[in-house]
């Protein structure tokens, strides 16, 4: 299985180039491509459930270090499992404009990159959790897997030639591999659609979002 290590023989095989500063330019390379498959990757593999305290009486939370995305965030109130509603921040202030006052919490907005703002102000303590989309453990010697290596690795590989094509000054193969890792995300994102549902559905989105539509059902 391909790992950090089989990356950089790939790519030093693919570039004919062993110069020392191409290599220890590599590991730059190869942090960009992962950043970018971070923000064009739409897949379950990325997503990470995390449980957080919501504490009585604070109504922000802080989400879980390295969140991008958060995919949805529900609480457990007396044994029930609620799913809070994504709204903004706007709408959060003007519909618990007094922050003091508490109930069980029905909605939440992004009040930054690392707190969301919930509402009501929670009356007592819950249990919650974050569901929410993360890059994956930066790949390097000392963590030499992650899930771009294992799952998506054509993908990674053409990310990390286009990295290497501009410090080459190859401009003209920067396109190649880029058409490359345009292809390699398409193949990976209908994955990602077949993943939403089953053979007794209707894939009715396709922009890839869950899929509630049941065939057969009214």
């Amino acid at each position: 299985m391909a790992n950090y290590t089989y990356l950089v023989d790939d790519i030093v095989a693919a570039t004919e180039n062993d110069g020392s500063e191409f290599l220890s330019y590599i590991p730059k390379m190869v942090n960009r491509a992962e950043e970018r498959l971070t923000r064009d990757l739409d897949d379950y593999g990325l997503v990470t459930y995390t449980s957080v305290a919501v504490s009585s009486g604070i109504n922000n939370i802080t989400l879980p270090s390295g969140t991008r995305i958060v995919k949805n965030f529900n609480i457990v109130a007396n044994g029930t499992r609620i799913n809070l509603l994504q709204r903004t921040d706007e709408y959060i202030r003007d519909y618990w404009p007094v922050s003091a006052s508490t109930g069980t919490p029905e909605y939440y907005a992004r009040r930054n990159n690392t707190t969301v703002l919930i509402a009501p102000t929670p009356v007592s303590t819950f249990n919650g959790e974050v569901v929410h989309v993360s890059r994956p453990v930066t790949l390097a010697s000392a963590t030499p897997n992650n899930y771009f290596s294992d799952y998506c690795y054509d993908a990674l590989f053409n990310a990390t030639m286009v990295e290497a094509m501009v410090f080459m000054k190859n401009f003209d193969l920067v396109q190649l591999f880029e058409a490359r890792y345009t292809q390699a995300l398409q193949s990976l994102q209908n994955q990602a659609r077949r993943t939403r549902r089953d053979d007794m559905e209707t894939p009715a989105s396709p922009a890839g979002a869950d899929n509630p539509v049941i065939m057969g059902s009214n």
